[in-house]
């Protein structure tokens, strides 16, 4: 017997939210930590790619304004449980997905176009969004190294001069037609899986109904406080980097990631990982080869490279560290009441009868294999599911088929 107590109170379009959000919650759970795992080529991408078909699908059976970017809200925040350090990248991510495509939907119309031009979106902001995270985690450096590399390839291959950018020209026409292919298959899937009745009926039992929003360690601290010195430190640490001597700079970042790590013993096993280790000094390696324009095909460390490079993992340390310790103290309870007091009660409710499902969410979709080889069979049996998980958010009850 399903129990949740206030969660039927509130209108239903959150509920239907939920619903969406947590089905998309449990994908990106299960496939995400497996193509991260796995150290996948583009794992972010097929991510994005599998929400748009999840939003566009579901808008489908259930075509109310408000559903996506609420589903996209559900969905961020409830990757506030990811055992990754870093959450607050992808949950930004995640809501910018829904808000686009929302918003497109909004002022184009219910109709395909408005789906496909909503998904190229989508889809092209996770290329920005890859790119703005790159810029603040190692600064407007990048960007000359990156043209140098460019160069330094096109004259190995005896490839003619050509504009950088035009690489990110490319890149944006794939996105954008990776885009448009998602929505595509969003919108058939969501069109069949209207005209099908429930066919899988959901033979389960909520064990902890309620579950805690931005769960985490029983033994973790908060203290508000740290929340205000973490944003300060960041914005501290950024004007040093850029205006202050770099030994001044590491003396902060050293000390404050210090305090961190002993603070926050969770953030720890990041920094023991190799691989962290190795992108750091293949930075180092990259800047001093690059930093200045190659005029042959001879390469040559730079001093100067070097420099800019050690500056680059500083503050890609210091804004790893910083931003690790925000996404822990937002999930402060105390933070947590004032959103309700504020009026986020109804977004904390949704979330919260979301997680209760979660667990059962996750043990009823297929393994990440599946996804892979056929995923457009894997969303169709989640989106035939939909219905079903409505009727339990709606009356706390088993759906018969013919419910």
């Amino acid at each position: 017997m399903v129990r949740i107590s206030d969660t039927v109170q509130h209108d239903q379009l959150w509920v239907k939210a939920s619903v969406t959000g947590g089905l998309w919650a449990a994908v990106e759970i299960i496939l995400g930590s497996f193509l991260h795992n796995l150290k996948f080529p583009f794992a972010g991408t097929i991510l994005t790619a599998i929400g748009i078909i999840f939003l566009i699908s579901f808008y489908q059976i259930w075509p109310e304004k408000g559903l996506i970017w609420r589903a996209g809200l559900v969905c961020a925040l409830m990757k506030s449980i990811s055992p990754s350090a870093v959450i607050l990248g992808p949950m930004i991510g995640i809501f910018t997905e829904a808000l686009l495509l929302d918003l497109t939907i909004r002022i184009g119309g219910n109709w395909l176009f408005s789906y496909a031009l909503g998904g190229a979106l989508a889809m092209i902001s996770t290329l920005l969004h890859k790119v703005i995270s790159l810029l603040i985690y190692y600064g407007f450096n990048l960007i000359p190294i990156y043209e140098n590399i460019y160069s330094f390839a096109l004259r190995q291959l005896h490839l003619p001069e050509s504009s950088p950018w035009n690489l990110m020209l490319i890149l944006l026409v794939i996105y954008i037609i990776a885009g448009i292919i998602s929505s595509l298959i969003g919108y058939i899937i969501g069109r069949k899986s209207k005209k099908i009745e429930v066919s899988r009926p959901l033979n389960i039992q909520f064990a902890n109904p309620g579950k805690e929003l931005f769960t985490l360690h029983a033994k973790q601290r908060f203290s508000l406080p740290l929340f205000f010195i973490h944003l300060l430190s960041v914005l501290m640490g950024m004007f040093l980097l850029n205006r202050m001597n770099f030994f001044i700079s590491l003396g902060f970042v050293v000390i404050y990631s210090c305090f961190t790590l002993i603070y926050y013993r969770t953030l720890v096993h990041r920094f023991r990982k190799p691989f962290f280790w190795i992108q750091i000094f293949l930075m180092i390696i990259v800047a001093g080869l690059f930093w200045e324009n190659l005029s042959s095909n001879d390469t040559a460390f730079s001093i100067t490279g070097i420099w800019i490079g050690l500056e680059m993992c500083l503050r890609a340390i210091l804004i790893f560290v910083g931003f690790s310790s925000i996404s822990i103290e937002i999930r402060n309870p105390i933070i947590k009441a004032f959103l309700i007091k504020k009026g986020f009660r109804k977004i904390y409710l949704s979330v919260s009868m979301a997680f209760a499902a979660l667990p059962l969410m996750i043990e009823r979709i297929s393994n990440p294999f599946h996804f892979l080889i056929r995923p457009g069979k894997s969303i169709s049996l989640i989106a035939n599911d939909a219905r079903s998980w409505l009727s339990i958010f709606e009356v706390g009850k088993k759906p018969t088929p013919d419910q």
